[in-house]
């Protein structure tokens, strides 16, 4: 039971946020424009990957974004959806799962951490 206030402040925080952000699922391929402050200075840094899985609701959603970085480490990270630092997002590749959660890609490496691609 969530107050009516809270959820009227919220559809706004949406509304305003929400023009930039394309439609994407689980197992879409993104790029995330994050925008990084260094100090004074600010900077964007593309983070591409796969989206894993796609949580929460209202002003509180959030997704995540797995890639594998160098030597074959993968590198996960939680991004709100909309949240400030979040410059801009791309969808790269459409990709054709069966999961709402991709959370078995963690254990998989090289051409079995595939998804095929999805036609629309």
């Amino acid at each position: 039971m969530r107050n009516r206030f809270i959820e009227a402040f919220e559809a706004k925080q949406i509304e305003e946020k929400s023009k930039n952000i394309p439609e994407f699922r689980p197992g879409d391929t993104v790029r995330v424009a994050v925008e990084i402050k260094e100090g004074e200075k600010k900077r964007i840094q593309n983070f591409e990957g796969v989206v894993i899985a796609i949580k929460g609701t209202g002003a509180g959603k959030t997704f995540t974004v797995r890639k594998i970085g160098a030597n074959n480490i993968g590198v996960e990270r939680i991004f709100p959806l909309y949240s400030d630092s979040i410059a801009g997002i791309e969808v790269v590749r459409k990709g054709k799962v069966r999961r709402a959660k991709l959370y078995y890609l963690r254990g998989k490496t090289g051409k079995k951490a595939r998804i095929k691609e999805r036609r629309d």
